[in-house]
């Protein structure tokens, strides 16, 4: 239901997609007692939805007319599409993917995709890596985009989300801008990658030598930073291209890809791989996700390197995991039930509200009832 909900919205102007579980049949809202589903909710360009477009679906009826949040899982996720669809829907797979291998339910998320925003996005980058315009781009372009991002974030908080990540390389240049002020948890995909280089206990290839770890990426991405930013903080030496490997084989990979020839890309990609693991470095961090899929799966090369989409997806799974176990541990005592007591555990690791949990509980254990 998921990929074929997506596949039928990607000629849809902008859209949101909402998913949730749930088990409950009593429900607080009518919008939350309709079947596990993936929902397309078409917006406007300012993301609200239209008043007077009239639907035959219920759940859309009832969502387009509810003034609350869509989703009130405290797990909830909000992912903020960038560059492109593709590379949301990657995520988005990658997420459900890694919460079965974990042997856990997918958490309840809401997507925002906006081709105008990815159209913005994906003329920054060409501007950047092209080999005949590599000029900064205005600041005006980037204060637009800026302002494009924080909206897509605001409307992600109301829609519900308690943690909202971008699975998009390129908008992370401006994280700290676009989540000032944000109200609840977000992720970085740099930090996240660090942290689990950080983790895996990695030794130098070359002894004295500190940790070297190579990224590879568009201009716009290594011109921002965040990546070296990240990795210095955790005590990684940062390799990059040098002026001639951009010049001569990471941006003409981008050129090859434009011209639809994967062929001429794939073997630019390998140079470019091998001047980085030439330089001692332990792994490569292909941070593009024009790159990302360039070489086949079974490519050797692909061992030494990283894809950060993963590290953030694993990270997100981490972090709503730990949101339904803090409130499984605190919510018992909040509402004065014993934890023991507590039958419905599995509805709110489905996605259930508190108030469905709370509604439940008290008809279970009418005893209860003088403790609320």
């Amino acid at each position: 239901m998921l990929d074929r909900s997506l596949q039928m919205s990607l000629n849809c102007p902008s859209y949101l997609l909402v998913r949730q579980r749930t088990l409950c049949y009593k429900r607080l809202n009518p919008a939350r007692a309709m079947p596990p589903s993936s929902v397309i909710l078409h917006t406007d360009e300012s993301g609200q939805f239209p008043e007077s477009r009239k639907t035959c679906n219920p759940l859309i009826a009832s969502l387009s007319s509810y003034d609350g949040p869509l989703l009130s899982a405290p797990n909830t996720v909000g992912i903020l599409g960038g560059l492109s669809v593709d590379s949301t829907l990657n995520f988005l797979r990658k997420l459900v993917h890694l919460s079965k291998e974990n042997e856990a339910k997918c958490m309840p998320f809401v997507v925002c995709s906006d081709p105008v925003l990815n159209r913005e996005l994906s003329s920054l980058e060409r501007s950047l890596s092209s080999l005949c315009s590599r000029n900064e781009p205005s600041q005006s372009d980037h204060t637009r985009i800026v302002e494009n991002l924080q909206s897509k974030r605001v409307f992600l908080e109301k829609s519900g989300a308690h943690c909202i990540v971008m699975p998009c390389h390129i908008s992370h240049s401006w994280h700290d801008e676009v989540f000032k002020g944000c109200s609840v948890h977000s992720l970085h995909m740099a930090e996240c990658v660090a942290r689990e280089l950080k983790e895996a206990g990695l030794k130098p290839l070359e002894a004295g030598s500190p940790l070297r770890i190579g990224v590879l990426a568009t201009d716009a991405t290594l011109k921002a930073g965040f990546y070296q930013e990240k990795l210095q903080i955790e005590g990684f030496e940062v390799v990059m291209p040098d002026k001639a490997t951009m010049e001569h084989a990471v941006i003409p990979v981008i050129d090859a890809l434009n011209r639809k020839d994967m062929e001429g890309a794939r073997n630019l990609l390998r140079i470019a791989l091998q001047v980085l693991l030439v330089r001692a470095v332990n792994t490569v961090i292909i941070a593009s996700d024009d790159m990302r899929d360039v070489l086949p799966r079974d490519d050797p090369l692909l061992k030494k390197c990283i894809d950060p989409m993963d590290a953030l997806a694993r990270s997100t799974i981490k972090w709503a995991q730990q949101a339904a176990e803090e409130v499984l541990e605190v919510y018992p005592q909040q509402i004065g039930v014993r934890a023991s007591s507590i039958s419905a555990i599995n509805l709110f690791r489905a996605g259930n509200n508190k108030s469905d949990i709370e509604k439940v509980l008290t008809e279970k254990k009418p005893a209860d009832m003088d403790k609320l």
